[in-house]
């Protein structure tokens, strides 16, 4: 985390299949350049968070906020959250700024949100979370299969401390730290959370990210950014780009 002198405290919301651990490399950014606290939590049901009985938008922001508790108990009258949320994250971070939840949200920054889902793509996604836990006998094995399930092949070597927080050693065998009923989560209803919602949202893609495209984004009708050269992990591969979207939300007087 950061330091407590700022009044604009960063939450930071990965992805699917990814643990808090993949903002790690912001660290020295973020103490140079965010003057307030950051956390970056496990989702529901992956790195070291538990699982939930069954997975909605709704219930991964209710862990979040779970989580939050002691954080929100140290914000000051005039001390305020922005959400900067990739992908999953992305959609819990809109669904946290609903207006009947009365956090003290100033921003929501959603990276990387795929928009439309084809019905194959939803019953891939089903298939997968009905699949029993995938072991490995080796870490290289299991590192592998983490980076393609997390997307985030050839953006970190498999020996990446990164990694070590998304795999699991039981018994001499090796998993992914992940619960794969998360992939059931469904299909995101954008513009029902953009409209639950009076926080300031600005959408972000990666130019070359094909899990969503510039279209679909406008379509919503807020405020959209598209990232030049960069994909679907667009925060991992420039994470001064994605910091630099956090900028109107920095100053202490907020946008």
């Amino acid at each position: 985390m950061g330091d407590e002198t700022g009044t604009r405290q960063l939450l930071l919301l990965h992805g699917m299949g990814a643990t808090g651990e993949v903002w790690l490399p912001w660290a020295p950014l973020l103490e140079r350049r965010w003057a307030g606290r950051w956390l970056a939590p496990d989702l529901a049901g992956h790195g070291w968070s538990p699982q939930l009985p069954a997975y909605s938008f709704e219930a991964l922001a209710d862990r979040v906020v779970a989580g939050l508790g002691p954080v929100a108990d140290r914000l000051g009258p005039r001390d305020r959250l922005v959400v900067l949320g990739h992908s999953l994250g992305g959609v819990v971070a809109l669904a946290l700024a609903a207006r009947t939840r009365q956090l003290p949200i100033d921003g929501v920054v959603g990276l990387g949100i795929k928009v439309a889902w084809s019905p194959a793509e939803l019953d891939k996604a089903r298939e997968l979370a009905q699949r029993p836990v995938t072991w490995f006998a080796s870490r290289d094995e299991a590192a592998r299969r983490y980076l393609r399930v997390a997307g985030l092949t050839g953006l970190f070597a498999p020996d990446h401390p990164v990694v070590d927080a998304g795999l699991r050693r039981e018994d001499g065998r090796w998993r992914l730290a992940m619960d794969p009923a998360a992939f059931a989560v469904g299909e995101p209803q954008l513009p029902a959370l953009l409209a639950a919602t009076d926080v300031p949202v600005l959408l972000a893609r990666g130019e070359q990210d094909p899990m969503v495209s510039d279209a679909q984004l406008k379509e919503l009708g807020v405020p959209m950014a598209t990232l030049p050269g960069l994909g679907h992990n667009a925060h991992v591969e420039d994470p001064a780009a994605i910091l630099d979207l956090l900028a109107p939300f920095a100053a202490p007087d907020g946008p």
